[in-house]
């Protein structure tokens, strides 16, 4: 499951193993290695979630993806940088995508880190479908990530 390379974007269609992810950007020189794991969890806006299943346009959310690190690489201080996000279907408690970020400093991987994930979420044609305890389903979106804003608050 895990790329080769020691930095990229792939989507992958089984479990993420964050350990191997997290082994991939050790380096030597850097000491911070900050990684961000989505899970899937159970609710959404007030309606339990028993799964979700992602579907991406890969051609285009690989090369953006490819992207957003390269933009990271040049706009903080780092050494390394790689995400992956799923596609098919996946349980509660799954990662559905981590993002790692190493760098001599722990400040510049935070915020390399927030940075790739928040673009990651809000460029990529990935599409979520989430399937309710109640027998519905629906395709979904986080209503406020056209805006920076932390969760639970209204963009302004």
């Amino acid at each position: 499951m895990i790329n080769s390379a020691t930095q990229g974007f792939w989507l992958a269609d089984s479990a993420i193993d964050a350990t191997a992810f997290r082994e991939q950007l050790g380096d030597e020189s850097c000491g911070a290695c900050v990684i961000f794991e989505g899970r899937v969890r159970n609710h959404n806006e007030g309606r339990a979630v028993l799964r979700l299943a992602y579907e991406a346009h890969a051609p285009m959310a690989l090369k953006e993806g490819a992207m957003i690190l390269q933009e990271a690489t040049q706009r903080f201080a780092i050494s390394k940088a790689a995400a992956v996000h799923r596609q098919g279907e996946l349980a509660l408690t799954e990662a559905a995508v981590v993002v790692g970020v190493a760098s001599a400093h722990r400040d510049a991987a935070f915020q390399a880190c927030r940075y790739i994930i928040d673009e990651i979420k809000h460029r990529l044609p990935i599409w979520k479908k989430e399937y309710y305890a109640d027998g519905t389903a629906e395709w979904v979106n986080c209503r406020q990530c056209a805006a920076p804003h932390a969760h639970g608050e209204t963009p302004g």
